[in-house]
């Protein structure tokens, strides 16, 4: 569509912007390294779905399928690449300024050509303890495919020559165990200095050992990596159970088609035009050049060797909960908004805990989309089982790239009692709920949470998200009729007979376009009208065009939009009227919050679905209205500090710039720092942090 940003476009423009991040001076040094691991995990994750699936609508050739088309899928390709050269050479700079930063703090990455005796020494019993027993060198031209490539890895090709000629050369292959033994080993260093090399380094180092048996003299080796298409295929086999299809479908992801190959620009020609041939590509296909290293996402852990360190502000609790011992007595009494990560997510566990311990509790079901590794979340809710409470977890087995993770989650809570709902197959279970249950004398009393985040403590520490724990009748009957609806799915009356929650697919989308509508309205008849709207995505077409009337009609939108951003309004015509930013820093804002003025009588809610078609249209989710004034009040003045922000903020235009919002004389406002300060003022002085 014309009057939108391809969504796929927009998206890179925002990887745009963790380069920035990258490139921030202000930023400390080891912060700058990990948002460059940040924007080589999201490349990676972007080449695997999206650029995968540009290519299948291809393949289809306008057949839709369960796809959503692009009128033009091969332009977006085509402008995918030049975006991607772009950002890499962008990367690259950014990389080599950095490296002479380290150098500037004696800090010194140092590969296998400049090792001094001591460190050369190292690396060879290095070597031989612990990454010689977890290699395997394959020969591979002696191979009529080539091996399986794994994804997340990093390969070493290897040209072998002698001296004596320039015919006799072989080709080898070799990945680099990192996932065994890290990336990074800190050598033994000048007094004053930190020298490090990275694994793949070491290994360069002993290929005269490795391959000592053929007599080669001369070793050329390049990194490179592959990115594969990883849709998760779920057949129509009726005679196969919804989780023996997951469990195929990750297994099939192995022979995905490649959808990207990033390789060492100075790789030798024969090598990569091999490679290549033997994965099937063409220099039509995502063939990104880059530099000696690659698979930059292990650089989110690079080594505290650091002089600056970047204290992250620690979590406390929340006001409300200081001076109590249970989180549920004041959870029945009144609603708390918990903002993450200022907020504790460990209010949330106590939460569960207690009710896993209460023996007033009848039942608890949850929602579960992301989970921790080691879940504190899980722990209570098994804890509660062997209780003899009555546990019922939607565990969403296709959150993307957790699958294997939550088939773990689903035996582990079966074994203990906990009856798992798994979905359904054409919709996924995004919503973020809990309800408990319990029985005080004759009376039931329900209460829970409803959250725009993962229940993830893990994740709740950098994610910037909103839970609302609630006793409030209304929400707890619609949170148990979306319950009824998941262990029922044929019975479609229990999401429409939902009163107070938006619920998705069925109601959300209508409620939102009423709420524009009025607004539109307002605005026709000269009254106020505005609309806050913070989102992680804003891609779908309806909304879009509907916001595109508002600010024409008069309404006055303030966007806050960290993601995808496919809106292209007409400047203008309404730049008075429309303000769109993007804030990218420390934290990752992943809060849904929406803000109609309605007339005076503003209607707030909280949501765990972005304004995409996929959430709108294919996902559980559910958005809660916010109606104590104490803490719509409260809502409010955080998201008026996020835009007022003009030192991470970035505008966003119809020209993808990216510019940061100008400081125009005004104070200097760093939305992260003064939210976290708004909020820590509201805690007792005599509180310590958690």
């Amino acid at each position: 569509m014309k009057n939108l940003i391809p969504r796929d476009i927009s998206w890179l423009s925002f990887n745009a912007r963790v380069l920035q991040e990258a490139s921030d001076l202000s930023v400390p040094l080891r912060e700058r390294i990990r948002f460059l691991g940040i924007h080589s995990n999201n490349m990676d994750e972007f080449f695997r779905v999206r650029v995968a699936t540009l290519k299948r609508m291809i393949e289809l050739g306008g057949k839709k399928g369960n796809m959503h088309l692009e009128e033009d899928p091969q332009s977006i390709l085509d402008q995918i690449q030049t975006f991607v050269l772009d950002q890499q050479n962008e990367f690259n700079r950014i990389w080599q300024d950095i490296l002479k930063e380290m150098q500037s703090q004696n800090i010194f990455l140092i590969d296998e050509k400049k090792l001094n005796k001591q460190q050369q020494l190292f690396v060879k019993n290095f070597f031989e303890e612990e990454v010689r027993s977890n290699i395997i060198p394959l020969m591979i031209e002696s191979l009529p495919e080539l091996p399986y490539l794994r994804e997340k890895s990093i390969y070493l090709g290897v040209v072998m020559r002698k001296e004596d000629t320039a015919y006799n050369q072989k080709y080898a292959l070799i990945e680099v165990p990192s996932r065994i033994i890290g990336r990074f080993i800190q050598l033994p260093s000048p007094e004053g200095q930190q020298h490090i090399i990275l694994l793949e380094d070491i290994v360069r180092f002993s290929l005269p050992f490795i391959f000592s048996y053929f007599n080669y003299t001369r070793f050329e080796s390049y990194v490179f990596k592959v990115t594969k298409d990883a849709e998760l295929d779920i057949d129509n086999d009726l005679s196969t159970s919804f989780v023996q299809k997951i469990e195929k479908g990750i297994k099939n992801r192995r022979s995905g088609k490649t959808t990207r190959f990033v390789f060492d620009k100075e790789m030798d020609a024969g090598l990569l035009e091999y490679l290549m041939k033997k994965l099937n590509l063409t220099r039509k296909d995502n063939i990104i050049p880059g530099g000696r290293i690659h698979n930059f996402r292990h650089f989110m852990d690079f080594p505290d060797v650091f002089k600056q360190k970047n204290v992250r502000r620690q979590p406390f609790r929340h006001p409300t909960l200081i001076n109590t011992s249970r989180v549920t007595d004041i959870i029945l009494q009144q609603d708390v908004l918990l903002h993450f990560p200022y907020h504790s997510f460990n209010s949330v566990i106590d939460l569960l805990r207690e009710a896993a311990m209460d023996p007033e509790v009848v039942s608890i079901k949850l929602t579960a989309y992301r989970l921790a590794s080691n879940s504190k979340v899980i722990n209570a809710l098994i804890n509660a089982v062997r209780n003899g409470k009555n546990v019922v977890v939607m565990l969403e087995l296709r959150a993307r790239f957790d699958e294997e993770a939550n088939l773990e989650w689903k035996e582990r809570l079966e074994d203990e009692g906990v009856k798992v709902l798994i979905g359904m197959p054409n919709v996924k279970v995004h919503a973020k709920l809990c309800v408990i249950k319990k029985r005080s004398g004759k009376k039931i009393i329900q209460y829970g949470f409803v959250s725009t985040g993962n229940l993830n403590e893990k994740t709740a520490k950098v994610y910037a998200d909103e839970c609302m724990l609630t006793s409030n009748r209304n929400v707890m009957a619609d949170i148990n009729r979306i319950f009824k609806y998941l262990e029922n799915p044929s019975k479609e009356k229990f999401l429409s007979g939902c009163k107070t929650l938006m619920v998705c697919p069925q109601i959300m989308r209508s409620q939102l376009m009423q709420l524009i509508n009025t607004e539109i309205k307002h605005a026709k008849a000269g009254k106020k009208a505005s609309i806050i709207l913070k989102v992680n995505s804003l891609s779908d077409p309806q909304l879009i065009n509907r916001l595109y009337d508002a600010a024409d009609e008069g309404v006055k939108l303030s966007l806050v939009v960290r993601g995808i951003f496919c809106a292209k309004f007409k400047y203008k015509k309404s730049h008075d009227r429309v303000a769109a930013i993007s804030i990218v820093d420390e934290y990752l804002e992943h809060s849904r919050v929406i803000i109609f003025h309605h007339g005076g009588k503003e209607k707030i809610f909280i949501s765990s679905a972005d304004w995409m078609i996929r959430n709108l249209d294919h996902r559980i989710e559910a958005a809660i209205p916010v109606k104590d004034k104490a803490l719509c009040h409260e809502l409010k003045d955080i998201l008026h500090i996020q835009l007022n922000d003009n030192i991470k903020a970035r505008i966003l235009d119809n020209d993808l710039q990216n510019k940061y919002v100008p400081p125009a004389g005004k104070k200097r406002t760093r939305a992260q720092i003064e939210t976290y300060n708004y909020l820590y003022k509201k805690i007792k002085p005599v509180e310590t942090k958690e």
